[in-house]
């Protein structure tokens, strides 16, 4: 049976106290939203968000992702609440599937199992260890008679452990005809969507409860949250990459990236970062290094070694306090202390310590080019563009500005002087 899914995203977020809305708060390198309608999309190809608070932003990065998404805009004002976000929602399909857009755990299989439920009405729900201010949810004989919301609850509901994880799936048509009926005459003048469950008692409805995991429902409110929520998925991420052969040393002090690959036996030592859709293949990434949208293979890096974005290296050595940037490297080795931006370096080059690619004239990026087999002197500036051909040497302390032919010496220092007893002249 097709199903129609919408997010509900219009709240203010005012608890996360950003300027950013709380649904593009990143989680592991992607957004909130975006790990949603990953999961969304998998499951239908009619998937809503409504929105308010920075709406432009917001519709911005999911269409850079999502584009297919459709957009409804709830009025804050005038129908506030979760049940106020569905007044304009039309379902193309049987059923809806109703979700939060600051779940970024929720796991696939678990919407399914609710999808699949045998009933016009069904809502996620958990026992919870600490209730706080979730809405408690009444089962009576294995069927959901009621959710009150905290602030209405009384003293006994307040004891209720069961409770609402605010995800549903509901009959369409059910839902056409229950939504106008909703009022706001509660504490907080809201619409609730909660209210369904007692509207749709009154239909004689069946409403059954899907028990999950509260960690995997749990919603991210605030910058305490947002860590925990993050701290959870990479746990997950980790525990995947070890079960594919990854070797992690001291794996809570790593951070990997959602879109992050490993391919082959790779290992991976304390403290380091991965980011964006990088590839490590067959590699080993030493200690508080970073590696940032690159693609590593047969490669060791580091430690204190950092990778900016558009690298790719193979069968390449990089020690430590070595950076790159949009650098591709194929046999090379390049021990410590030196920046190679916007370059091509080919097998058997040897990069002498303080080595720099000096790419940018502060207007345009340029390119060195340095061939096979070529033997960097320490302390080399290369004044990009320039190319270097294949075995050549370049002195220490050489400032390269002109391409330099095949099998070359390149030496370029200033003359040097010797001032006989000027330290007894200048210190007497």
């Amino acid at each position: 049976m097709k199903s129609s899914i919408v997010i509900l995203a219009a709240g203010l977020g005012t608890r996360m106290k950003s300027s950013t809305p709380k649904v593009l708060q990143k989680i592991c390198g992607k957004s909130m939203i975006l790990h949603i309608l990953e999961k969304a999309f998998a499951l239908s190809d009619d998937v809503s968000v409504v929105l308010s608070h920075q709406k432009e932003r917001i519709e911005k990065e999911i269409a850079t992702f999502f584009p297919q998404t459709k957009f409804i805009e709830q009025d804050l004002v005038r129908f506030p609440g979760t049940a106020g976000a569905l007044k304009d929602y039309k379902a193309q399909n049987e059923r809806v599937l109703i979700l939060c857009g600051d779940m970024p755990l929720i796991e696939l299989q678990s919407l399914k199992a609710l999808l699949e439920l045998k009933s016009d009405l069904a809502l996620a729900v958990f026992e919870a260890k600490d209730a706080k201010s979730y809405g408690r949810v009444v089962l009576e004989k294995g069927e959901v008679q009621k959710i009150v919301e905290l602030k209405d609850a009384d003293e006994k509901e307040k004891m209720i452990k069961t409770c609402n994880a605010g995800v549903y799936m509901v009959n369409a048509k059910l839902l056409s005809e229950l939504l106008p009926l909703i009022d706001n005459e509660n504490k907080a003048k809201e619409y609730y969507l909660t209210d369904i469950i007692k509207l749709a008692r009154a239909k004689n409805t069946h409403i059954k409860p899907l028990f999950v995991d509260e960690e995997e429902f749990m919603g991210v409110n605030d910058k305490i949250e947002l860590s925990v929520a993050e701290n959870l998925m990479q746990d997950k991420i980790k525990k995947f990459w070890q079960k594919e052969g990854v070797i992690l040393h001291n794996p809570s002090s790593i951070f990997i990236s959602l879109d992050v690959k490993f391919i082959g036996e790779c290992e991976v030592y304390e403290n380091v970062r991965i980011e964006g859709k990088s590839v490590i293949e067959s590699s080993i990434i030493k200690s508080s290094s970073v590696i940032e949208d690159s693609k590593i293979s047969f490669s060791s890096i580091g430690p204190l070694a950092h990778l900016r974005p558009k690298c790719e290296l193979k069968n390449t050595h990089i020690g430590n306090f070595v950076e790159c940037k949009n650098a591709k490297l194929n046999g090379v080795k390049a021990g410590h202390l030196s920046y190679l931006g916007d370059c091509e370096i080919e097998e058997g080059t040897n990069i002498g310590c303080g080595t720099i690619t000096c790419n940018y004239d502060g207007v345009k990026k340029h390119k060195t080019i340095i061939g096979k087999n070529v033997f960097v002197g320490s302390d080399t500036q290369f004044i990009a563009p320039v190319c270097i051909e294949d075995e050549v040497i370049i002195a220490a302390g050489s400032s390269v500005s002109e391409n330099v032919p095949k099998g070359s010496l390149f030496i370029n220092r200033a003359q040097s002087k010797i001032l006989k007893d000027y330290f007894y002249k200048k210190f007497q």
